[in-house]
């Protein structure tokens, strides 16, 4: 089993899905639909990149914030 980390943003209509890890990329006019799209995005990855299945892909990444003064 993999575990990935997702963010979803809301694009006008769309909602866009992306895997931090590999860097997939999917959409969905909810959220529901993104994931759904999304997942099958990144099984379709992992089938063309079989390098990915071999790495240890369970650990999840640091995800932080950072703030900039007005310029």
């Amino acid at each position: 089993m993999y575990k990935f980390t997702t963010i979803i943003t809301k694009e006008g209509k769309w909602h866009i899905a992306r895997c931090v890890e590999l860097g997939v990329v999917s959409q969905g006019k909810t959220i529901e639909e993104s994931q759904k799209n999304l997942k099958e995005a990144v099984e379709l990855y992992l089938e063309d990149n079989p390098r990915f299945k071999k790495l240890h892909l369970n650990v999840a990444p640091l995800v932080t914030t950072l703030e900039l003064d007005r310029v």
